[in-house]
C-alpha cells in the first residue's frame, strides 16, 4: 500500500484498508494485491490538490498609494491577511513563492521608491 502511494508522488496522505472475512483465504499474495488494488482505486478517484508554497510579505506604503497596492494584490492573486492603518498603511498578505520576487519588483517600480518592506524578524 505504501508503494502505490510512494509511486503517486504525494505528500500528507494516509490509506487505510479494511477488509471483512468472508470465509475465503487469499493468503499472503492475494491479501497483499488486494490491499494494492484497493489504495490505486481509490486514488483514481480522489481528487489531487497541488501544494503550492507561499510566501508572506508585508509592506508599508503611504496613504495615496493604498489603492494602488490593494488594485496589485487582486491583480496578483494574493491573499491578503491584514491591513493595519497608522501613520501609513501596512498590508500583510500572501502569495505563490514563485511569483513573489516578480511582484516586489513591478510593486517598487509602481512605488518610485516609496514602499518599504518589512522581513518578519524586523517585527
Amino acid at each position: 500500500m505504501l508503494d502505490v502511494l510512494r509511486h503517486q508522488d504525494l505528500e500528507g496522505v494516509l490509506a487505510t484498508v479494511v477488509r471483512y472475512f468472508g470465509g475465503v483465504k487469499l493468503g499472503a499474495g492475494g491479501l497483499v494485491r488486494a490491499y494494492t488494488d484497493s489504495v490505486a482505486q481509490a486514488l483514481l478517484q480522489a481528487e489531487k490538490i497541488a501544494i503550492i508554497k507561499q510566501r508572506c510579505l508585508i509592506c508599508t506604503v503611504p496613504y495615496a498609494m493604498e489603492g494602488l497596492v490593494r488594485r496589485e494584490i487582486e491583480i496578483a492573486g494574493a491573499t491578503l491577511i491584514n491591513v493595519q492603518h497608522g501613520s501609513d498603511v501596512q498590508f500583510e498578505f500572501n502569495l505563490p513563492d514563485t511569483t513573489a520576487d516578480a511582484f516586489i519588483i513591478r510593486l517598487n517600480e509602481a512605488g518610485h521608491g516609496r514602499i518599504s518592506w518589512i522581513t518578519p524578524e524586523d517585527e
